[in-house]
């Protein structure tokens, strides 16, 4: 369940981060790589700025170290701390609520899988309780 969790936030940081480039970068990578955007104030966010926090700005490159620290942990037997999980299932909504329609339900299976995942191991590491000692 961590595995697939891990890959799946891997697929939306990448898919996000790559869709977001492709469709801003021929157009603002410029204005990005001149400081073109440095001294804007975020306030008055030019489309150049608003481009920048779409791909390189957004969650996306941050999701897919997420993804990769997940997997990098499941390989080692690690097991991440459900707060990962209830965190990124709190942000899905919130971002579903603002922004509507979009792969946030994915982020959602996600931390679900994170929470199953780390509930069943917590369970698999449960170890029976000793027989009470018999009377002889």
């Amino acid at each position: 369940m961590i595995k697939w969790a891990g890959r799946l936030i891997l697929l939306i940081g990448v898919g996000h981060t790559i869709i977001a480039l492709a469709l801003t970068a021929p157009t603002h990578a410029e204005a990005w790589f001149t400081t073109g955007v440095w001294n804007e104030p975020l306030t008055d966010m030019s489309q150049a700025n608003g481009a920048y926090w779409f791909s390189l700005g957004s969650f996306g490159p941050l999701q897919i170290v997420l993804g990769l620290l997940i997997l990098w942990m499941d390989r080692r037997g690690i097991v991440p701390p459900t707060f990962i999980a209830w965190i990124f299932a709190a942000n899905a909504v919130i971002c579903g609520v603002i922004f509507g329609p979009s792969p946030w339900p994915v982020d959602l299976v996600s931390a679900g899988l994170l929470i199953a995942g780390a509930h069943r191991a917590r369970r698999a590491n449960r170890t029976p309780a000793a027989p009470a000692p018999s009377a002889p």
